[in-house]
């Protein structure tokens, strides 16, 4: 394996796991009756479009199917993807559930 194809599977492996952490936001979401799309545009308001999002929505699940995701799991799945502004809304909406 080449130094550009060793790249390009790291690429791969990224936006892979990228796609399970936008998966996890959505159905935590779900789980919890908040629409994941709002919680994004409130998050990033200069982004009026995910696609990643727009292909997780098609497949999460009933929240009576799902399993539990905790708010702690999905905070840091999000952390280590750097995406400090949803997780500053998640945290908002899970005080809001708390109070």
């Amino acid at each position: 394996m080449d130094k550009k194809q060793l790249e390009e599977k790291i690429i791969q492996n990224y936006q892979g796991e990228e796609k399970m952490m936008i998966l996890v936001f959505a159905q935590w979401c779900i789980n919890h009756d908040l629409n994941p799309e709002e919680l994004y545009l409130r998050a990033y308001p200069n982004q009026a479009s995910n696609m990643a999002l727009k292909e997780a929505m098609e497949l999460v699940v009933p929240k009576d199917e799902a399993g539990e995701i905790g708010d702690e799991t999905l905070l840091g799945v999000l952390s280590l993807f750097g995406n400090d502004d949803l997780a500053f809304v998640v945290t908002e909406e899970i005080t809001k559930r708390n109070a």
